[in-house]
C-alpha cells in the first residue's frame, strides 16, 4: 500500500492543563508523569484548551522537551499532520435520505450516527420546496427529509462534541437555484463558521491542503462543495466542487467499478486534484417502460467488501493502479452493511490499522418513509411521461 506523506514540517502544539506551565517552567525537576492532550499542527505553539492525556517528551523548543502528539484526528494520531487532500475518507451517498423497509433508501443509519459511525463525508441531493431549500430525493413530492438548515444544525451539533472531527459535505444543488440562496440555511446552522476559505487564487493539488492538526487549530473544520452553481466571488465558503475534485460514474450500475473520470465533463486528467470514486451500485427498475434507477440492496454486501468482484476494496485498488494514489472519497450506499468494511478499506488506503467497532443500529422510527401515496404519484408521474412519449 502506498505510504502517506507528512506534508509539512511538524510544530507541536500543546493543549495542557495550567499545572503544566508551571512544570515546563521547572523542567528537569521533576519526573512525575502529567496527563495531558497535544496536537500537531503548523502554527505557532500556545495553550489552547484543557483536556487530559498522556505524553512522553520527544520534541525540544529552546531547550524544554516537549510531549508528543496523543490527541488523535479523525480517530487517528497519524492524521494530525497529514494533509487534508492525503486521507481517503468514506462518504455516505445521499446522508439525508434515511428510510426504513423502503426501496429508495440510501442510508439505514441518522447523520449524528454515520458521523459517529466514521463518515467523514456527507453528500446529498437538495431542492427548492416551498420557498426553501430541503434535502430532497429526486422530487420533494417523492421524497422529503426536511429543511437542509435542520439536517445541519445536527451536523454543527455533534461537531461541537467532537472538537477534533474536520468532516466535508457535498451539496447538490437539483435544482441549480443561485448560490446565494444557500447562505440563511448554512449560516443560522451554524456550520458556516466552521467552513474552511481557501485562498482565492490556489486551486489547491491534493498534497496543498492543511493538514487535519491546522484546520482543527484554525477552528474550520468543515470543507463544503456544490456540484453547480457555486461562486466563490459571492459565497467564499462554498466551494466549486469540480475546481476542487473529480469523480468516477455517477450512478454506476457496472459492477467492475471503472476508476476513469466521468464528471467534469471533458476532463482527462486528474490534475493533481482531490477525487472521488462513486461507489453506490445501482439496479434498473422498468416501470411502464421508463427505467429508474434504485440502490441495488442485493448484492450490498458483495459491494462494500474488502475484497473479491464488485468490491469497494477491489475499485480503491483499481483506482491507485490508475492514478498512483487511493481516492480522496469513497461514496456508498447503506455503509453499516459489511460491520465496518468500507472503514476498514478505508484505513487500509492511509496506512493505518482500522480497530473501531462498527456499526449503529437503527431506530425501528429513524428516518422518513415514502408513503403509499408517494409511491403511486411516482408510477404515476412515469405513466404520465410514458403516456406522452408513445404519443397519445
Amino acid at each position: 500500500m502506498l505510504n502517506r506523506l507528512i506534508s509539512r514540517p511538524i510544530v507541536v502544539v500543546i493543549v495542557v492543563f495550567a499545572t503544566l506551565v508551571q512544570a515546563i517552567a521547572n523542567y528537569g525537576a521533576s519526573t512525575e508523569t502529567l496527563k495531558v492532550t497535544v496536537l500537531e499542527g503548523t502554527v505557532e505553539p500556545y495553550i489552547m484548551s484543557i483536556t487530559t492525556g498522556s505524553f512522553t517528551p520527544t520534541a525540544t523548543i529552546s531547550g524544554i522537551s516537549l510531549p508528543m502528539n496523543t490527541q488523535p484526528c479523525n480517530g487517528y494520531v497519524e492524521f494530525c499532520s497529514r494533509s487534508y487532500g492525503n486521507i481517503t475518507y468514506v462518504a455516505a451517498h445521499n446522508s439525508p435520505f434515511v428510510m426504513q423497509n423502503n426501496v429508495a433508501a440510501n442510508q439505514n443509519l441518522e447523520v449524528a450516527e454515520q458521523l459517529n459511525d466514521g463518515i467523514r463525508m456527507l453528500q446529498g441531493q437538495t431542492h427548492e420546496y416551498n420557498g426553501s431549500l430541503h434535502y430532497c430525493h429526486t422530487t420533494c413530492d417523492l421524497l422529503d427529509s426536511g429543511p437542509i438548515e435542520d439536517y445541519l444544525v445536527k451536523v454543527v451539533d455533534w461537531l461541537r462534541k467532537n472538537p477534533f472531527e474536520v468532516i466535508s459535505i457535498i451539496i447538490g444543488n437539483g435544482d441549480f437555484v443561485d448560490v446565494e440562496k444557500f447562505v440563511e440555511p448554512l449560516k443560522n446552522s451554524g456550520i458556516a463558521d466552521m467552513a474552511y476559505i481557501p485562498s482565492p487564487d490556489n486551486t489547491l493539488q491534493y498534497y496543498q491542503w492543511p493538514t487535519l492538526g491546522d484546520l482543527i487549530l484554525q477552528g474550520k473544520r468543515v470543507i463544503i462543495y456544490m456540484d453547480y452553481k457555486a461562486d466563490e466571488s459571492r459565497v467564499p465558503y462554498i466551494l466549486s466542487e469540480f475546481r476542487y475534485m473529480w469523480e468516477t460514474k455517477f450512478s454506476p450500475t457496472d459492477a467492475n467499478f471503472p476508476c476513469t473520470i466521468d464528471r467534469p465533463s471533458g476532463m482527462t486528467e486528474d490534475g493533481g486534484m482531490l477525487y472521488m470514486a462513486n461507489h453506490n451500485l445501482n439496479a434498473e427498475l422498468s416501470v411502464f417502460s421508463q427505467t429508474i434507477l434504485i440502490p441495488d440492496k442485493v448484492n450490498l454486501n458483495r459491494t462494500n467488501a474488502v475484497s473479491g468482484h464488485g468490491s469497494l476494496g477491489l475499485a480503491a485498488e483499481t483506482c491507485i493502479a490508475s492514478w498512483h494514489r487511493p481516492p480522496t472519497f469513497l461514496l456508498v450506499d447503506f455503509y453499516d452493511v459489511g460491520n465496518g468494511s468500507v472503514f476498514e478499506v478505508a484505513a487500509k488506503m492511509n496506512d493505518v490499522t482500522y480497530t473501531n467497532t462498527c456499526c449503529s443500529k437503527p431506530s425501528t422510527s429513524a428516518g422518513v418513509t415514502l408513503t403509499r401515496s408517494a409511491l403511486r404519484l411516482m408510477v404515476f408521474f412515469l405513466a404520465v411521461v410514458s403516456f406522452f412519449e408513445m404519443g397519445y
